[in-house]
């Protein structure tokens, strides 16, 4: 049930993004205008991650996400209210409402992530968490493979207002499913520690720990360079010239990939040389973002994203799969928290990276640099963090 409501959030997420970042470029005509859907997101959703954390570790988990799901529906619900003829919001003060409904979305997602992850953690014994991880990797691909696809084409053949509405919908299911899942205890904690020291308590934990840390300082700072998916609109209309039917499947092509390369983990889980395989798929990840920049043919375009995906996914179920290893119980929410800042900082700030240098640089000449970028972090990494490059999944206890 978990996994079944997680899948159906993913895709209304994914459908949502989507939707917002062809509507803001139609309405703009401007890339750095994408790039700023993401900095309205990573704002609100940096600025209360610890407390978010917090709150996963003192209160009820799945209390938490039910309120949060409200709200993000909520925000979903203002987005479809827009797009009404008769109230005519957009026609009369532009884009700003819609960054400000992204706002609050990224507040509510602020705080979903860490319960969700923490909850997850309570669903399964230890020894399956690289199982979990794994699986709960590939159902969440699979959701953003869906997402952007359905987005995609119904905004294209329906317009609009009907693409809200199915978002609205799959978010409606969601929460139907997260309401059978079943109750976890609220984790002990220490009633006489400060706020203060709980907020810097999973952010201590992390910084302390060089492979932690440094999973996820490789992860953060090659997607903030590598990222193009903010700017897949501009290649969609400009470049590829496939419209909004194929800016889905260019969104949806890295959860392809991720999905392929999430079975094939499935199977043969990265353990014992996970640190090696860390760098590699990072440097895989640049060099795939680099070659899509000068594809000009939308389907060695789509296959080079899966692939940008398929390396995506190692990253991903190793640092979760790390996380999950080494973090305790009543930290499992402020370390997520953490966690989430570096996703949001790679992801959301990499969006706007991604539109400021397409505006200073030009579209191609942006992605190709970002790409560059990506390889030159992975370079400066494995300098840096050298007990990564030895990381074995299997001796952690």
């Amino acid at each position: 049930m978990f996994l079944s409501f997680r899948f159906f959030a993913t895709i209304a997420f994914q459908m949502q993004s989507i939707i917002v970042g062809w509507q803001v470029y139609q309405i703009t005509k401007d890339p750095l205008a994408l790039g700023l859907i993401g900095l309205a997101e990573a704002l609100p959703n940096i600025a209360t991650a610890l407390f978010a954390g917090n709150a996963a570790d003192k209160y009820n988990r799945k209390s938490i996400i039910t309120w949060f799901m409200l709200l993000y529906l909520c925000g979903t619900l203002a987005l479809f209210l827009f797009t009404l003829p008769s109230l005519g919001i957009l026609n009369k003060v532009g884009v700003i409402p819609i960054y400000l409904v992204v706002a609050v979305s990224g507040v509510a997602r602020a705080y979903l992530y860490p319960a969700i992850i923490a909850l997850m953690a309570q669903l399964v014994p230890r020894h399956l968490y690289t199982n979990s991880s794994t699986w709960n990797s590939t159902i969440w691909h699979i959701g953003a493979i869906t997402g952007p696809a359905i987005g995609g084409m119904v905004y294209g053949f329906m317009g609009v207002r009907a693409a809200y509405l199915s978002v609205l919908l799959f978010l409606f299911l969601s929460f139907v499913l997260l309401l059978f899942v079943k109750n976890r205890p609220a984790p002990v904690y220490e009633k006489g520690e400060t706020l203060l020291h709980r907020l810097s308590g999973g952010l201590k934990f992390v910084l302390k720990n060089q492979i932690l840390l440094g999973a996820m300082s490789l992860d953060m700072f090659g997607v903030l360079f590598g990222g193009a998916v903010a700017m897949l609109p501009v290649f969609a209309a400009e470049v590829l010239k496939v419209g909004p039917e194929g800016l889905g499947f260019l969104r949806s092509a890295p959860m392809v990939g991720a999905v392929i390369m999430g079975t094939i983990l499935a199977h043969r889980p990265p353990m014992v040389k996970a640190g090696k395989y860390l760098y590699f798929s990072v440097a895989g990840f640049g060099l795939s973002i680099i070659l899509f920049a000068l594809s000009r043919n939308f389907y060695l375009s789509f296959a080079l994203l899966m692939m940008s995906g398929m390396f995506d996914n190692i990253s991903v179920i190793i640092r979760a799969t790390t996380m999950q290893l080494v973090t305790p119980d009543a930290m499992r929410g402020r370390v997520a928290s953490v966690n989430s800042i570096f996703i949001g900082s790679s992801n959301e700030i990499g969006s706007f990276e991604s539109g400021l240098a397409a505006k200073l640089m030009g579209l191609i000449p942006s992605v190709i640099f970002g790409g560059e970028m990506t390889l030159l972090v992975v370079l400066i990494a494995s300098k840096v963090f050298p007990k990564l490059r030895s990381l074995n999944l299997r001796t952690i206890r």
